[in-house]
């Protein structure tokens, strides 16, 4: 696609894991000049070069450097418009890092850091999920302080991650004879495809209506309580499935006895399935603005179409 002058130049930070790789293409597609940031080691993964190399056919230019190697990110910030940053959970509070280069640099119009999950100052979850909210709030907070334009997203549960088991804990397939559901199964989960979730976050990075904004992707047909995706894929296989609850106090005593990473995903499925994190407030517009609402012209694949897949 012809480069559009007028698109942002974006530089991705963590572009090569496994929620950076759909926003590179994404932001590749849409016209963006592209700039992923690589460490030289990373070409000898076979499995990072191949993505790399997939990413240069789509024109995206790459640049050597690293999270850890202040001039390098220096030198890359100062080449574009937006930053962006999906470093992997381990490396969030080295995030600083980037706002420090971005404020030395003075020519960023807007920073993207990485979250895309619930919102981190909008939540009741428990250790070990506190952990890595805390990290994540702490870096807004920076950002905030630092008086960095920023666009925080707030995408909620990505399919991949939780539909083809169904959050089930262990499980390699969706269930076809029981079902574990946390709590009383009526709070509203959100769940987004992951392309779709970069289409929404690239068509948010010139729109002046995000600036300063989290922008939440809470399209309404992807946006039903676990007791409705049941239904839904019962429908779906023509079988009716033993509903097993298991009330909150269960739920709370089996994260703390659990180890990681089966702790982790309690806690998060807690937070979303027991407490309704994902949608338990409405979006005000002091602070927030949701993308379906924004971007109506997108056509996002629903829960119910992606079931479809795994029947």
């Amino acid at each position: 696609m012809a480069r559009n002058s007028s698109k942002s130049k974006i530089l991705f930070i963590g572009g090569t894991g496994y929620t950076g790789k759909f926003l590179v293409e994404a932001s590749s597609k849409a016209g963006h000049p592209t700039f992923l940031l690589v460490r030289e080691s990373t070409f000898s993964n076979p499995a990072k070069s191949s993505l790399i190399h997939n990413f240069q056919s789509l024109g995206v230019n790459i640049v050597f450097g690293d999270l850890y190697d202040y001039q390098s990110l220096l030198n890359a910030i100062k080449q574009v418009d937006v930053v962006f940053s999906t470093v992997a959970r381990s490396h969030l509070a080295d995030q600083d890092n980037i706002i420090s280069a971005i404020k030395e640099a003075g020519n960023v119009k807007k920073f993207y850091p990485s979250e895309f999950g619930n919102d981190v100052d909008r939540n009741h979850a428990v250790e070990p999920a506190t952990i890595a909210y805390a990290k994540k709030a702490k870096i807004r907070r920076t950002i905030e302080a630092e008086g960095i334009p920023y666009t925080y997203v707030s995408c909620n549960f990505f399919d991949g991650h939780f539909l083809p088991t169904l959050s089930q804990p262990g499980a390699t397939t969706p269930p076809r004879d029981k079902i574990i559901i946390l709590g009383n199964g009526n709070p509203k989960a959100v769940f987004n495809k992951e392309e779709d979730v970069a289409t929404y976050t690239i068509n948010s990075v010139d729109d002046p209506r995000t600036l300063n904004k989290i922008l939440y992707i809470r399209p309404p047909n992807n946006t039903l309580s676990f007791n409705e995706l049941v239904t839904l894929w019962e429908k779906k296989i023509g079988k009716t499935l033993e509903r097993i609850y298991v009330p909150e106090e269960q739920v709370l005593k089996q994260i703390q006895e659990s180890s990681p990473p089966l702790n982790i995903f309690l806690a998060f499925n807690h937070a979303a399935y027991v407490k309704g994190d994902h949608a338990n407030f409405e979006i005000e517009s002091s602070f927030g603005v949701e993308a379906s609402a924004l971007y109506p012209d997108v056509k996002y694949t629903t829960v119910d179409e992606y079931l479809n897949n795994l029947v």
